[in-house]
């Protein structure tokens, strides 16, 4: 595919857009003001690959908490301010890497001004951060209602505003619930401006549903080659969000992070538990970083040529299996030692 040409900002270390890799955010939903548990869970995320983490500052003892925040992690942190410019001041004094920040609730054109000169100062980039469910209400009665345009509008109105400060360290999202909502808007945007876009299906919803709609909201945006950044918006465990993340990146083939498990549906023809390997190998290797396909198929049809493809494989026969490793057989074990097996050869690799 062919990316959309973007010019590049810098969260941190991180480069977002200018042909750099599309980096992978989550957002914490602990307590901002409670350090200790705001660390572990960026370090958690962090080892299984986020590269950029988002936290809420809803006042100003969570955005003073920052600084102890950022002594303890790794990774660039932005800080995510609604209602109240002041916390964006106090965010970028206690060492924020970026801002998001919502035009329709923000504050009038001075406090963002003010919030603009103090990023500038230190060198902080923002994200125009547009939400369907967040749009002005004089925007909303232009257009009618939340539509592609609305949402537009509503991010060029603050990006002007940036640009006519001169500041040009700008993300933008134009994130929304409902998927055509979202990719007509971001597709509309890619028309009119160069900067880098942070993509996402808002509120996307639990688990599974939500998975399905970022899965398709996010991918068609980067299979037409737009998007520099993503979050996956799951509720629960953020943990879900980047293996999500990574699983859309590495099924359009543009990252490959992590070990990609290649499983069979199951079927009348399986001989041994397959389900029950399958959950068990991944959660063993759901930390290794390692680009590796493994594979665990049931049957004798579809399963010896699957396993000869991946780097390591199962092929499963009636209470036993053969092991592979790249497209040779290794060996025939029992199926109570056949997670095992397979992971002694991922050791290996």
């Amino acid at each position: 595919m062919k990316r959309r040409i973007t010019r590049p900002v810098f969260i941190g270390n991180v480069q977002v857009g200018g042909g750099a890799p599309v980096s992978v955010q989550s957002m914490t939903n602990t307590d901002t003001r409670d350090v200790g548990a705001t660390v572990r869970q960026i370090n958690n995320l962090a080892a299984l690959g986020c590269e950029i983490i988002r936290v809420a500052v809803p006042d100003l003892e969570a955005a003073e908490a920052l600084t102890q925040i950022k002594m303890g992690i790794s990774i660039p942190l932005v800080a995510d301010i609604h209602f109240d410019y002041r916390l964006a001041l106090a965010a970028l004094d206690a060492g924020a890497n970026g801002l998001r920040i919502n035009p329709g609730n923000i504050g009038g054109r001075k406090k963002i001004e003010e919030v603009v000169r103090a990023a500038r100062d230190r060198g902080v980039p923002i994200r125009i951060g547009v939400n369907a469910g967040s749009i002005a209400g004089q925007i909303l009665s232009r257009h009618g209602g939340v539509t592609p345009a609305a949402m537009i509008e509503s991010a060029m109105e603050h990006v002007s505003i940036l640009e006519e400060m001169n500041f040009n360290d700008i993300k933008i999202s134009l994130k929304a619930s409902c998927v055509p909502l979202m990719v007509e808007a971001y597709r509309l945007m890619a028309e009119k401006v160069d900067y880098p876009f942070h993509v996402g299906v808002t509120e996307a919803g639990t688990l599974l549903y939500g998975s399905v709609k970022s899965a398709l909201g996010i991918g068609i945006l980067l299979n037409e080659g737009i998007g520099d950044t993503l979050r996956v918006s799951l509720t629960g465990d953020p943990a879900h969000e980047i293996r999500v993340a990574y699983d859309i990146l590495r099924a359009l083939e543009i990252r490959r992070r992590g070990v990609e498990i290649i499983s069979c549906p199951t079927c009348g023809r399986t001989r041994i538990n397959v389900i029950k390997l399958a959950e068990e190998v991944e959660e063993r290797l759901k930390t290794l970083d390692k680009p590796l396909k493994v594979a665990v198929m049931g049957c004798v049809v579809n399963g010896p040529g699957e396993a000869r493809e991946a780097d390591v494989g199962i092929a499963g026969g009636r209470g036993a299996g053969l092991i592979f490793r790249k497209g040779e057989i290794v060996r025939k074990v029992s199926e109570d030692k056949l997670v095992d097996e397979l992971l002694k050869e991922v050791e290996k690799l």
